[in-house]
């Protein structure tokens, strides 16, 4: 809403000194509801189902898929059969964007601190362990967090805010609802196995946390830290690695090796003595967003640009890793706009932008061809385990059977609520 009022004079002279403009307009914000961290920690428990509303990360362990509701906890649902998966519970985790699972143990970031929560009952869930202030980054740059406290919620507030315009130069500006405000033009939640034996969850390609040799390891946009987990309902702070390329996004842990993801390029960190990973071998390529996976002799990294990825690439590079310390580009296949991705013996799944979840036949790494698309929504990372691919997407859930690969189909939803 605007209310602008001109003075308008014969003589062009007198016109910037007499015109004065006065701006109303509208904004959103979000403010911080704290709870100390005592209380926090009271209320990690289960609670009875929720809709889903920003789903993000994923975790599959036994029959049950963990799906992070981002900034506020985690989903826990039954996969027990795929045409109806049920919401069973909902953990509160307020700042949780990050999980790996660890037997009948959960770890995930509670904004700064590390939680672990023991889920040999999924219904019926405990707090076991905080490790407080490991991850720095996750305070908003844009205010001085109190760090004897952390952000239970956030809750919206609109404000209108006038200034006046003399001569087409900016006055004061007026705040009529005052209160906090930092991100004035922000619109969205502010924040910057099926057998049931494996002995870790398995992940999501766009995971930041990944489980090996009895070691957590957690990338941030600048590190990796490493938690010793011999003792699984204790994790244990080992040390901080600075990963100074910067613009790292995921981590994949695969044989001795940890292969990270990152806006440059995919870098390779050998883990043969676990709390010291060492870099091995990178991969340099046009700036992208930059989820990776490897099996065999293979990586697959998938680029997408545009947005804060930066870059105009969107396509899926094959790297011959057979020689850690110089992987060699094998091809590169164009895409419309790739996120996550997964791997099932010779098959691959691509989640490519609004085109949905793409599947090909990856068996020859130089030829690799296009079998079936499932589409009709916005994809964002994929699972595929025993002939089932569990899919995050913008508008919900999806699970797609791929077992007769003939008749690839979709054989459940679970829809995002409306806000």
């Amino acid at each position: 809403m605007k209310t602008l009022r001109y003075c308008l004079l014969a003589l062009p002279i007198f016109f910037a000194a007499c015109m004065k403009d006065t701006v109303k307009e509208s904004y959103s914000f979000y403010r911080p509801v704290y709870q100390t961290k005592d209380e926090v920690k009271a209320g990690i428990k289960n609670a009875p189902s929720e809709a889903i509303i920003n789903p993000g990360k994923i975790v599959l362990m036994g029959n049950y898929l963990f799906l992070n509701e981002v900034d506020k906890g985690i989903h826990v649902i039954d996969l027990s059969d795929m045409s109806q998966p049920k919401k069973i519970a909902f953990i509160h985790i307020p700042g949780c964007v990050d999980l790996a699972i660890n037997g009948n143990y959960l770890y995930a970031d509670c904004y700064t601190d590390l939680v672990t929560l023991d889920i040999t009952d999924p219904k019926n869930v405990s707090v076991k362990q905080f490790l407080n202030g490991v991850f720095p980054h996750r305070y908003y740059g844009a205010y001085t967090a109190d760090t004897g406290k952390v952000i239970q919620k956030w809750v919206k507030v609109d404000t209108v805010v006038k200034r006046t315009l003399t001569g087409g130069v900016s006055g004061n500006f007026e705040f009529d609802s005052g209160g906090l405000i930092f991100f004035t033009s922000y619109r969205g939640n502010p924040a910057a196995s099926f057998s049931g034996t494996a002995a870790t969850g398995i992940a999501g390609s766009t995971a930041r946390f990944g489980l090996q040799q009895n070691r957590l390891y957690t990338v941030s946009h600048d590190d990796l830290k490493v938690f010793n987990v011999t003792r699984a309902d204790a994790p244990a702070y080992v040390k901080q690695v600075d990963l100074n390329q910067g613009g790292i996004e995921t981590i994949f842990p695969y044989r001795n090796n940890l292969f990270v993801g990152a806006q440059a390029g995919m870098y390779i960190y050998n883990t043969s003595n676990p709390d010291n990973p060492q870099p091995l071998g990178q991969f340099v390529h046009v700036r992208a967003c930059d989820p990776v996976i490897a099996d065999g002799d293979y990586a697959y990294v998938t680029l997408k640009g545009g947005g804060f990825c930066g870059g105009f690439n969107n396509q899926l590079d094959v790297i011959n890793v057979k020689n850690l310390t110089s992987p060699q580009l094998v091809k590169t296949y164009s895409l419309k706009g790739p996120k996550g991705l997964s791997k099932d013996g010779s098959l691959l799944f691509i989640c490519d932008a609004n085109e949905g979840l793409k599947l090909f036949n990856a068996a020859d790494a130089s030829n690799i061809v296009p079998i079936k698309t499932i589409g009709g929504f916005e994809a964002h990372d994929v699972i595929a385990w025993q002939g089932y691919a569990i899919v995050v997407a913008n508008d919900g859930l999806y699970l797609i059977d791929y077992q007769d690969i003939n008749n690839v189909k979709l054989v459940s939803k679970m829809q995002v609520a409306q806000n």
